[in-house]
């Protein structure tokens, strides 16, 4: 496969930054998209230029760290994955591909499509955690009775992997479905319920305080979530938060 690529090229936070064209040729249609960023930084280095910047980590689509927006969709053309678990054979020979870091004020770009999502941890930091006896006398979670139902939701809460794709393809940019599922994954388990009401409470504020917009209720969040996120979540925190208000 032959590529155009324009990538979006950007020095530092400060800097205005624009897209680039580059050429790729003989791409193999069975190469993940990053094995082609690969392919293209080493042709770039062993020209003297500046390879491309992007972030990435596992390539098992578990960390959510390459992130990028390509093509006007968060991760890409494919649904429930990771752009580390795209393939090129997604695209077409002789296609124009446009690669683009997440927008969003609270994501800053750092370099080129590496953005800056310590605004996560830091909502993440604020409420997400319960309180656990670790004295030796620790209670056997086993011996907690857990329904299958509030199991399984605080499981599918949990496979959140932080990623931003939901922020990026929010037109508010809107950090909700990430923080709902972080507050459900507590509020729907025995062992959340300690610090149920400052864990919403506090979460929502530091959001707030981050700089994310509110949720525009057009369901995009979900459908670019390549970890298939409900929007469920969201009502669950919306429900927390007035209960947590209310007291």
């Amino acid at each position: 496969m032959n590529l155009t690529l324009k990538i979006w090229r950007q020095k530092n936070a400060d800097d205005k930054g624009q897209l680039v064209d580059y050429k790729v040729t003989d791409i193999s249609e069975h190469m993940s998209f990053l094995e082609m960023m690969d392919v293209l930084n080493e042709q770039l280095v062993n020209k003297g230029e500046e390879p491309i910047a992007f972030d990435h980590d596992c390539r098992e689509g578990i960390c959510g760290t390459c992130s990028m927006y390509i093509n006007g969709e968060a991760h890409g053309p494919d649904k429930g994955i990771t752009t580390c678990q795209l393939h090129m054979r997604s695209f077409k020979d002789g296609e124009t591909i446009h690669i683009e870091p997440f927008r969003a004020a609270a994501f800053p770009v750092i370099k080129d499509l590496i953005v800056d999502r310590t605004s996560f941890d830091r909502i993440q930091q604020s409420g997400g955690y319960i309180s656990v006896n670790t004295s030796g006398n620790t209670q056997d979670a086993n011996a907690t009775p857990i329904s299958k139902v509030a199991a399984d939701k605080a499981m599918d809460s949990a496979s959140c992997i932080g990623c931003g794709a939901c922020v990026a393809t929010c037109k508010n940019s809107s950090a909700m479905l990430f923080v709902g599922a972080k507050v459900s994954q507590f509020a729907l388990l025995p062992q959340g319920q300690v610090e149920a009401t400052e864990r919403v409470l506090s979460m929502v504020q530091q959001m707030d305080d981050e700089g994310f917009g509110n949720c525009t209720n057009t369901g995009a969040c979900e459908v670019e979530c390549p970890k298939g996120i409900s929007l469920e979540n969201i009502a669950r925190m919306n429900r927390e938060f007035l209960k947590a208000s209310l007291i």
